[in-house]
């Protein structure tokens, strides 16, 4: 007897027995006996029969038994244990009259596990071809239904043997045999699977393991990894969609990868930890044992067609029928495929994100105004917004600034710039110290003084101006705000650093105006030579933060870059870069920066105070404009005669300024001299330390 197997499953090759009647019987009228048996309706105790007619009876129930209906003298006791709201744990279990006789009693309990295999897998069918239950498991039913099919196909041969007279119970039993390990085997999966009432993978994961454990029986084990390959079969067509065309089409939730659809990719120009990135599509438990060495590689494939996608480029990786994942036999096949569309990925986002949106000419814009690479437009805008920026932070119009920073832009050579309009202003509510303080994520050491958070109370535009970047999808994968954040660190202490710079020349613009006048030896000698010494400092840093620092580390990462074979390669070159650049330039070094930070104050103040110190002193001087001594003393006594007053204040004022002068020479000597021990201290744990110390260091001794 033939049975047409489901179009959508394969044929097992069950070994059937070829039933040719070559049984030896005792009596060749026991089908008639059994046929008119069962229509007497007769109830009494299979005892009272004699052991052939006994035999009869067990067999006709034994085969009622196989396809899981009761006999007359056997029964079918089943049980469900529920352990939760879908866990639950079906058991079964076939009795025989206590009157039979005890050798066809024993006969038929060795057939009976067959038969509870049957009632199991049957009912593990039916239970698991619900729609709740997933994809995996629908295959995996529709896998065994297929399976069962073949099954009942032997029970009705058997069935029609017996009716020919032809089929004794030894021979029944004989016959069951091919089918009784596969049988177990299988039954012993699906109590596992209802148990613990598992989905997906871990269907996939249990018919694996199951299979090596039976590597001892080659026909078992055939079996299950025939029922492994078609249960994978829908999972697999989930993972071909991933990582061909970047889709997730899991409508049970089965896949290992999740999607957070809550996560927008604008969300990557305003959050600072660049969630959409990471957590957008991201691992979650259940991964297949035989994808668990590639699930970062099937989640990142898949993310870059999905970046492609979002930009309106839709790519679909090349398939061929060598390139379907339909299959992962121990060849490794569908590894080798999955590289394959992994490459193909992230190569075409690479060339896409370089070629079509210009990454290296957007991070070279980017350096020449965040890294005031080209600085021109810069002292422009310093002259222009002066009087703005000098305001204190309530007072300051944004929206001056920007129109101010345009026309810097527009007048300089930065209108040649094609992302010149990409550039904004922006102050923000700290200084850059606090600001530090609280980026955690940058590992920045503690404070050891919580004075230290404390805001100066004069804090003006000057120290909290910056500037940011309009930074458009897909760019903002790389360039996101954190960033575009550390950018804007940097910005902000090369800018501090300009404006020491710009204030120290104008003071040393003011003692050269004086140069006429006879100054050796007076205090704006002094006061000179201070100026020098501020203004080789405030340069020495600012060469080690240009040309030690950001130019050295900018060509590494742009030779990088070059090289670099996915986005992944590309965001950490460039997330090194920053965290690189930021450590160097003592951001990442708390006691060093503030340091740094007292020494730029100082130069500010006496670059403050060196109009009055000049002015105060150039009464003095005028005296002693004349060239010869005689004639300088004569004209010091014709004026303490005429104006002794006048001549009083100008001594004792020349006697303050000097003070001053000395004052800030104190300390600005004190705290230069103070960066020695702990430069000396850092440079072994941070070679690059050694640079600073070079060029800054010997300033103080410089007289």
């Amino acid at each position: 007897m033939e049975t047409t197997p489901c179009p959508t499953t394969p044929r097992w090759n069950v070994d059937r027995p070829f039933l040719t009647g070559r049984f030896h019987q005792e009596t060749k009228g026991t089908s008639r006996f059994a046929d008119s048996f069962s229509n007497t309706g007769d109830e009494k105790a299979i005892g009272c029969y004699d052991v052939g007619v006994q035999e009869v009876i067990v067999m006709d129930d034994v085969l009622c038994a196989l396809v899981g209906i009761e006999g007359r003298y056997i029964s079918i006791k089943r049980r469900v244990h529920t352990q939760g709201n879908d866990n639950y744990d079906f058991s079964v279990s076939f009795q025989v009259d206590a009157s039979m006789d005890l050798a066809l009693q024993e006969m038929a309990k060795r057939i009976f596990p067959l038969c509870e295999s049957f009632v199991l897998i049957e009912q593990f069918v039916e239970s698991r071809s619900q729609f709740k239950t997933g994809l995996v498991n629908h295959a995996f039913a529709a896998t065994l239904r297929a399976f069962l099919l073949d099954y009942e196909a032997m029970v009705a041969q058997l069935e029609h043997q017996f009716r020919l007279g032809r089929l004794s119970v030894q021979g029944l039993w004989f016959y069951c045999q091919p089918m009784m390990a596969s049988m177990q085997a299988l039954s012993t999966v699906i109590l596992k699977a209802s148990a613990n009432n598992f989905v997906g993978s871990a269907v996939l994961d249990l018919l694996q393991s199951q299979a090596k454990a039976m590597a001892g029986d080659n026909t078992v084990r055939s079996l299950l990894e025939k029922m492994t390959q078609c249960a994978s079969n829908a999972y697999l067509g989930i993972l071909e969609r991933w990582v061909y065309e970047g889709v997730i089409d899991d409508p049970y939730g089965e896949f290992f990868i999740a999607e957070n659809k809550s996560l927008q990719k604008e969300s990557l120009t305003r959050d600072y930890d660049a969630k959409y990135w990471r957590q957008r599509y991201s691992l979650k438990d259940g991964i297949p044992s035989f994808l668990a060495n590639i699930a970062g590689t099937i989640l990142t494939t898949g993310k870059y067609l999905n970046v492609m996608r979002e930009c309106g480029h839709n790519v679909q990786a090349p398939t061929s029928e060598n390139s379907k994942l339909m299959s992962f036999g121990s060849n490794h096949h569908y590894m080798e495929c999955i590289k394959v569309a992994y490459d193909f990925a992230g190569g075409e986002l690479l060339n896409l994100i370089k070629e079509k949106y210009d990454l290296m000419g957007k991070l070279l814009s980017i350096k020449h105004y965040l890294l005031l690479d080209q600085g021109d437009f810069l002292v422009h805008f310093m002259d222009i917004a002066r009087e703005e920026l000098t305001k204190k932070l309530d007072e300051i119009n944004e929206e001056k600034l920007q129109s101010l920073l345009d026309l810097a832009l527009r007048s300089t050579t930065a209108a040649a710039d094609p992302c010149h309009e990409d550039l904004t202003c922006c102050v923000e509510r700290s200084s850059l110290l606090k600001r530090m303080a609280t980026l955690k994520d940058l590992e920045v050491r503690s404070f050891s003084d919580s004075n230290d958070m404390e805001e100066p109370v004069s804090i003006t535009g000057l120290e909290t101006f910056s500037l940011s970047y309009k930074v458009r999808w897909p760019l903002s994968i790389v360039i996101s705000k954190k960033a575009l954040t550390k950018y804007q660190l940097i910005f902000r202490f090369l800018f501090r650093c300009k404006h020491v710079e710009r204030q120290l020349c104008g003071a040393w613009q003011v003692h050269q105006g004086v140069r006429a006048f006879n100054i050796s030896g007076t205090a704006i000698s002094r006061s000179s030579l201070l100026c020098r010494s501020m203004l080789k400092f405030i340069s020495s840093l600012l060469h080690y933060l240009t040309f030690e620092v950001l130019e050295p580390n900018w060509h590494a990462m742009h030779n990088r870059l070059q090289t670099a074979k996915s986005i992944d390669e590309v965001i950490q070159h460039h997330d090194f870069f920053l965290d690189k650049c930021l450590r160097e330039c003592l951001l990442l070094l708390p006691e060093l920066l503030k340091k740094v930070e007292k020494l730029k104050s100082l130069c500010l103040q006496y670059a403050a105070a060196t109009q009055w110190l000049i002015s105060s002193s150039i009464d003095i001087t005028k005296l002693e404009e004349p060239s010869n001594s005689s004639s300088a003393s004569q004209k010091l006594k014709q004026l303490r005669l005429k104006n002794p007053s006048r001549v009083q204040k100008a001594i004792t004022r020349d006697a303050a300024v000097t003070d001053s002068i000395l004052k800030f020479e104190r300390e600005f000597n004190a705290e230069l001299q103070s960066l020695g021990p702990i430069l000396s201290t850092s440079s072994q744990a941070e070679p690059y330390l050694t640079h600073l110390a070079q060029w800054i260091l010997g300033v103080g001794s410089d007289k």
